[in-house]
């Protein structure tokens, strides 16, 4: 097989994957990115549930300005009522998650994390960890637990989630765009469309690992500080 009829082949196969899911009604293709971010975002499920992978393929589909905002806006209601529901949790039931079989299972330091981070940063805690493993799933719980308001919860992680599903949309959106006026004039269009996802999530991930890092002082422990602190000192 020639490498033409190979790029062909991959260019074909993108294009029916594509097909597929802009084939799918879009009110039930909004609803699904919606309920899965919901999952995504809420206590405990949203450690095993791949909302993000859900509104990329969704964003794929996305064929005007009209249906990525309806998308976006489905997507950002999924994400506040499943952090609401984790906050919510939090308020009434929080000790009791925790000290659940769930709750160990996910380990003592990720809760005390989620507790110092939103103990020393307050609401800026709460839009950053929309942008952390772990955290985010687990920060909503523990705002409920810690008193905070809820009006003062949402202003907070709206914000996040608005920006989360912008980013997440256009990029999708725009790869799939793209291939498509392309791949009738380029045998190679499908490896564009794959190469501009794959920079677009490993930028994801380098910016989640930059995050951290510039948080990493505000999530160790009171040991860890005093550590880097006499390190500090020392050099």
């Amino acid at each position: 097989m020639s490498d033409g009829s190979r790029l062909t082949g991959v260019n074909e196969i993108l294009t029916w994957l594509l097909d597929v899911v802009q084939n799918v009604d879009p009110v039930l293709r909004t609803v699904i990115a919606g309920i899965a971010v919901m999952l995504e975002t809420s206590v405990l499920v949203g450690l095993i549930v791949p909302g993000d992978t859900m509104v990329i393929v969704a964003g794929t589909a996305v064929g005007s300005p009209l249906e990525g905002v309806v998308l976006a806006a489905a997507v950002v209601v999924g994400a506040l009522l499943g952090e609401s529901f984790g906050f919510w949790l939090g308020r009434y039931f929080g000790p009791r998650i925790r000290a659940s079989r769930l709750g160990r299972k996910l380990g003592e330091r990720n809760w005390n994390r989620a507790d110092r981070y939103l103990r020393r940063r307050g609401g800026l805690a709460i839009f950053l960890s929309r942008f952390l493993p772990v955290l985010h799933s687990l920060v909503p719980l523990t705002v409920g637990m810690s008193g905070y308001s809820y009006r003062r919860f949402l202003a907070w992680t709206t914000p996040a989630c608005v920006i989360w599903a912008g980013l997440y949309i256009s990029v999708a959106a725009t790869a799939a765009g793209t291939y498509r006026e392309l791949a009738d004039q380029l045998h190679y269009a499908g490896y564009i469309f794959v190469g501009i996802l794959v920079v677009f999530l490993v930028l994801v991930f380098v910016g989640k690992k930059l995050i951290e890092r510039a948080e990493r002082r505000h999530l160790a422990d009171d040991d860890q500080i005093l550590e880097q602190a006499d390190g500090d000192v020392k050099d």
